[in-house]
């Protein structure tokens, strides 16, 4: 067995059929893992959706803040955003199923020394932390919250996560830093404007303290993750794949944005690419 893992699909199906390709993959003995954003801005987001979920078995996937959204939409509490490709889902005749399997996803996934979520870990917290903060949403989104926690979840405020914080903000400040960090302070502040390979400010308060800390991408600050141990993750299409951290590996190179979709294999430790324009490969 083979572990494979890609970047967002946001909708491209066949660029990640192009991907797979390639690697000779397997779905009836490899295992497939996604970083999150399986739908919206490509042009085949129910089809997408659709082909992992007649995989579930052979399939990990980590809930990105597209999904989200998509869920949000579903449950009656979000209208569509401009440019949102989600109106096949929401009109399919098997949308409760794909949904109602969608919600049950996590929010962070382990497996021995590699972790993934769609984002990112927070510089300051611990795996057991951050696998414990994921749970909190987690079983929120499966209980009859979910529309509350739905209603809540959008938002830059807090900007940072506090363990004295309570309710929906708590939830909030979590679900920011699983599926929407970039930027972020040592302390875990996140800079939640900038989207670009470079933030916005260098520098940034700390809520407690009230003193200035620097701003960088949140693998570059110190971590509390074990050594040897890596954290996979997408989200972030300006980077191009390029994260030069030894424990993090970007896989988001913007297959819907006229980049390409990656697939990491990571036994190999090697990649696989697909050059890609209006979310459909250009080989």
């Amino acid at each position: 067995m083979t572990t494979f893992i890609a970047g967002d699909l946001q909708g491209c199906l066949k660029p990640l059929k192009c991907v797979l390709k390639q690697a000779g993959f397997n779905d009836q003995r490899d295992q497939l893992w996604l970083v999150g954003d399986i739908v919206n801005r490509g042009p085949k987001s129910l089809k997408t959706l659709r082909f992992v979920y007649e995989r579930r078995d052979h399939v990990k996937i980590v809930l990105g803040n597209h999904d989200l959204h998509l869920l949000a939409i579903a449950q009656g509490v979000r209208k569509p955003s401009k440019g949102d490709t989600l109106d096949s889902i929401l009109k399919a005749k098997d949308r409760d199923t794909l949904l109602s399997w969608l919600v049950e996803q996590p929010l962070l996934y382990s497996d021995q020394q590699i972790t993934m979520t769609h984002a990112g870990i927070a510089p300051n917290w611990s795996l057991e932390q951050a696998q414990s903060y994921a749970s909190e949403v987690q079983a929120v989104l499966r209980s009859d919250k979910a529309s509350a926690f739905f209603e809540a979840m959008y938002g830059n405020e807090p900007d940072y996560f506090d363990e004295s914080q309570t309710g929906m903000t708590r939830l909030r400040s979590i679900t920011n830093v699983f599926t929407r960090m970039r930027f972020c302070t040592a302390s875990g502040r996140l800079d939640l404007n900038s989207k670009g390979p470079s933030p916005s400010v260098n520098e940034l308060l700390h809520p407690q303290t009230k003193t200035l800390e620097s701003v960088d991408a949140w693998f570059n600050h110190p971590h509390r993750i074990p050594e040897g141990h890596r954290l996979v993750f997408g989200h972030w299409a300006a980077l191009e794949g390029r994260c030069t951290a030894a424990h993090a590996v970007a896989l988001d190179t913007g297959c819907v944005w006229g980049g390409s979709l990656t697939l990491y294999e990571l036994e190999q430790d090697r990649y696989f690419r697909c050059p890609c324009k209006n979310g459909k490969p250009l080989v």
